[in-house]
């Protein structure tokens, strides 16, 4: 049966995320999404069906972006059953390849040798505890586990998920400020709201070796809500 992918967009930025972050990339956005995060900024993926594209095609499409690292992200691109064939084949012709998940599906479909960034959902995003746990014993060195906080409530809560699943053993760990909504519930009070700034002072506060990770594609071009 011939393999095909829906795809939203192929463009080619800067990765603002990730310890990728600064260099140029090739992103494949998937559609389809099987979480409704309370700050998401890729919705359209959720709600669009998107393009229908061969493996070759899309394989293709991704090789004249002639960038070394891709990204394949969504929406969930572990939906399409065509995504491990896709890592697959860019890993065999020499791309370094990042896979963005929320975590709720089975990680190990991937090929050796991909990297993947995993979210783990707080308490804030409306969707905690819905990740597959299986998947923390999946995760190799390589690999990243990202952590988008609303409030010093996800702050706390994390931190927590951190030390109780030893992940600075296992993997990069990842803390970043949500954008796309009000950073807190409105039961929260002003100083326990997220900011790059009051973020960085908690990670300091905690002694743990956790990565602030600010979302730069955004900084650079805060006007675009696509193809950045």
């Amino acid at each position: 049966m011939k393999q095909t992918l829906r795809v939203i967009e192929l463009f080619r930025s800067i990765q603002g995320e990730s310890t990728w972050a600064g260099m140029p990339c090739a992103f494949i956005r998937l559609a389809g999404c099987n979480l409704s995060c309370s700050y998401c900024d890729t919705r359209y993926a959720l709600e669009e069906p998107g393009r229908e594209m061969s493996l070759d095609e899309a394989f293709g499409s991704i090789e004249a972006l002639t960038t070394r690292l891709v990204c394949i992200t969504g929406g969930e691109p572990l939906l399409q059953a065509a995504t491990p064939a896709l890592a697959g084949r860019l890993l065999a012709s020499g791309h370094t390849v990042l896979v963005e998940t929320n975590g709720t599906l089975d990680i190990s479909t991937l090929p050796s040798g991909t990297v993947r960034v995993m979210d783990v959902k707080c308490p804030g995003s409306g969707e905690c505890g819905k990740m597959m746990m299986s998947n923390l014993e999946v995760l190799g060195a390589q690999d990243e586990v990202k952590f988008v906080l609303c409030d010093r409530r996800d702050f706390d809560w994390a931190a927590g998920f951190v030390v109780d699943h030893h992940l600075l053993s296992r993997c990069h760990v990842l803390f970043s400020p949500a954008v796309g909504r009000p950073q807190s519930r409105p039961s929260v009070a002003q100083e326990d709201s997220v900011t790059p700034r009051r973020l960085a002072e908690w990670i300091l506060e905690s002694g743990l070796d956790l990565r602030l990770q600010l979302p730069l594609h955004k900084m650079l071009w805060p006007e675009k809500s696509r193809g950045a």
